[in-house]
């Protein structure tokens, strides 16, 4: 039955191919039928480009969701690391000058 099947699909697709092709000739016998056709052609030429040029967006896309990110990091307001404070040993400080001063 798959096989029945991929052969109908070919035959449609060979039946379409040729009545594509024959309706192109006929077009082109027609009068001003060449200048559609060069106008078709070049359609699809851009078109062509188009599809080059969108797919690349999607690249691009994804670098400035990236680099969104970073720029989002690193704007964040950085939390400081709680220190302990230093013990201090049980020596208080000597005074260097003990002398009263004179009159």
């Amino acid at each position: 039955m798959a096989q029945r099947r991929k052969r109908e699909s070919k035959d449609l697709m060979a039946k379409l191919a040729d009545a594509g092709e024959e309706a192109i000739q006929r077009l082109s016998e027609a009068p001003g039928g060449r200048k559609v056709l060069d106008a078709v052609s070049g359609l699809r030429d851009r078109i062509d480009e188009l599809q080059k040029r969108v797919r690349s967006l999607g690249e691009l896309e994804k670098r400035v969701k990236d680099l969104e990110k970073k720029v989002a990091d690193l704007s964040k307001p950085r939390t400081r690391r709680t220190t302990t404070a230093r013990k201090t040993t049980g020596t208080a400080r000597r005074r260097t000058s003990s002398r009263t001063p004179k009159k």
